[in-house]
């Protein structure tokens, strides 16, 4: 059936907030170097993080095998939410005020509006509430244990860990290229903000996490944008209430800011990506309407191989997805090409 919009009301979507701090970068590198599986998949090789591993102090490897084993990074990250706290002290500071209640609140996972009496309840020490949010968060790897880990945990131990952790980490690891870090950060948080002026929300947050569609959803009026280092290439992804947060990696330019000749990483895949009449050819097919690879192969009079072979370049590119079996044109990608451009030739932030 046929729809007749007799509104005037707009499409409401979200606003961006962009934050940048060697704190973020601190818990996520605790993340990282205990999350074994992903290692290789980074962009520092597995024997850089190795050779880190074996130059820590004792106690510091201690602590991450703490982590390791009770994933209390999230702990970090979910405390770091809490306020735009101005160094490691003020954050310490913060620990040593919190209740064992509120503290055990703000460690356990956001899971949606409609569950934050269960969250209470189960900070409160409530095990049926405890064994429900458990429940909600089976299909995560590691969320169901963690939770418990939380709520049944001596607090002052997990604080005490905590601080120990990220003092650690800030001391042996970050504290000796803490400029470098934090000018490769606000670099980047610099150019996102220069370009908030000239995108959408929604372009904003694709452009800045590499290729991520992020729709609006009811319950969500802010996404976060907070630039890494540490994980690069992946995005981090989040949830806190009211919020969606992406811990994304910074572009290869804020990495080099004293080459201003140097082009972000994703810029040269696009135009190198449509530098090709067949795959051209492609985009202006998939503007009209998604296809499927056999479609495409017909219209273009390709072979499947050749055709998947275009498509893959277009994907790496972030131009194009799979979307329900056919392919799909990232429209705003394509659109705000042009902006990625004017950024590049205007000259970097400094």
């Amino acid at each position: 059936m046929d729809v007749l919009n007799m509104t005037s009301r707009k499409r409401e979507t979200y606003k961006v907030k962009l934050e940048y701090s060697l704190l973020w970068e601190c818990a996520l590198g605790i993340a990282a170097i205990t999350n074994k599986p992903m290692l290789k998949t980074m962009e520092k090789s597995y024997e850089e993080w190795q050779e880190m591993r074996r130059n820590l102090s004792r106690s510091l490897s201690s602590e991450l095998e703490h982590v390791e084993k009770n994933n209390t990074w999230k702990a970090l990250l979910q405390l770091l939410h809490q306020h735009s706290f101005s160094d490691i002290s003020a954050f310490f500071s913060y620990l040593s005020k919190l209740s064992d209640q509120e503290f055990r609140r703000v460690c356990i996972p956001y899971t949606g509006l409609q569950f934050e009496d269960v969250r209470l309840k189960a900070a409160q020490g409530d095990t049926s509430s405890m064994d429900e949010l458990k429940q909600i968060t089976k299909e995560n790897p590691f969320f169901p244990k963690y939770i418990e880990f939380i709520c049944v945990t001596d607090v002052q131990s997990l604080k005490n860990h905590l601080e120990c952790v990220m003092s650690g980490w800030f001391e042996e690891v970050i504290k000796k290229d803490s400029e470098t870090i934090s000018r490769i950060l606000k670099t980047d948080y610099e150019a996102k903000k220069q370009m908030a002026n000239k995108m959408n929300p929604e372009e904003l947050v694709e452009w800045a996490t590499g290729g991520v569609t992020y729709l609006p959803e009811p319950s969500v009026n802010q996404v976060l944008l907070i630039p890494q280092y540490i994980y690069r290439p992946w995005n981090i992804e989040a949830d806190e209430k009211g919020t969606k947060i992406f811990y994304y990696p910074v572009a290869n330019d804020s990495i080099s800011p004293a080459d201003r000749f140097t082009p972000d990483h994703f810029l040269v895949l696009k135009h190198k990506a449509l530098g090709d009449d067949v795959r051209l050819r492609m985009v202006k097919l998939l503007n009209e309407q998604d296809h499927s690879l056999h479609e495409m192969s017909d219209k273009l009079n390709l072979g499947k191989s050749t055709t998947h072979h275009h498509l893959k370049i277009l994907r790496g590119a972030k131009l194009v997805e799979i979307t329900s079996s056919k392919y799909s044109l990232k429209k705003r990608a394509v659109e705000s090409l042009s902006k990625e451009l004017d950024l590049y030739l205007s000259g970097k932030v400094q």
